[in-house]
């Protein structure tokens, strides 16, 4: 009997592929609501070893430490803010209504008030690109794509600190090995042609080769998902 393949264990929930959340120090969430200015000075930069960003660690108005996402150029001192009629500067947080149009955000919430859900990982940015009648604020996403976003919901100002470190190369397999075990990843990958006729539906043969079809229909049952999926097109692109 064929074994069960990886994309049938990654779908399956158990926990070899879940994130381990366990590690995590905090839930970086925007503080407060949508409807009041709290204020708060970074004390110190730490490294979240669930995470490839910085976070940034912070006392609040009422004394309360808490960890926050931070952005490049914060640094130890600098005052911050989170809520309406903050000021438009690094690593404030305020409502996208209040953000001027080609600002740079990060940290923007899906909803008011649900703490932060889009553009989080290191060195990625949004740019504010306009602002409708009705109240919503247009977004250019990092990967392109423009998403309009209701103007009540928080975003901070910049562009989330840890840019570059994928061009730093690994070096070593025990570097490459320790950065993929903070995410859960699978690693390493094996080519599924490398693989016997059980683990995989392109392993065996005399040579490397698929030997079926590599597209396949949405319909298709798990152990024979793999390849491309429901593929629109298929071939080589000509100009």
């Amino acid at each position: 009997m064929a074994h069960r393949i990886i994309a049938q264990s990654r779908g399956k929930g158990g926990p070899s592929y879940r994130a381990p959340s366990h590690r995590y120090k905090a839930e970086l969430r925007h503080v407060g609501k949508n409807d009041a200015l709290v204020s708060g000075v970074v004390i110190d930069i730490e490294h979240d070893p669930a995470r490839h960003a910085p976070i940034a660690l912070t006392r609040i108005e009422n004394g309360e430490k808490i960890y926050v996402l931070a952005t490049e150029g914060l640094g130890v001192g600098d005052t911050v803010s989170w809520g309406p009629g903050g000021a438009v500067k690094n690593g404030n947080t305020l409502p996208l209504r209040e953000v001027p149009v080609g600002a740079y955000v990060c940290n923007i919430e899906s909803k008011p008030n649900d703490g932060g859900k889009f553009v989080r990982s290191s060195g990625v940015q949004a740019l504010v690109i306009g602002k409708a009648d009705d109240g919503r604020v247009g977004v250019r996403m990092p990967s392109g794509k423009n998403k309009w976003f209701n103007g009540a919901c928080m975003a901070t100002v910049g562009i989330v600190a840890g840019g570059g470190r994928g061009e730093k190369p690994f070096a070593k397999a025990g570097k490459k090995h320790f950065h993929v075990r903070s995410s859960s990843e699978k690693w390493p990958r094996v080519k599924g042609v490398c693989m016997n006729v059980i683990d995989h539906p392109f392993g065996g043969g005399g040579h490397q080769h698929c030997g079926r079809p590599k597209t396949v229909s949405h319909g298709t049952s798990p152990g024979r998902k793999v390849g491309h999926i429901a593929a629109r097109r298929t071939g080589k692109w000509k100009k």
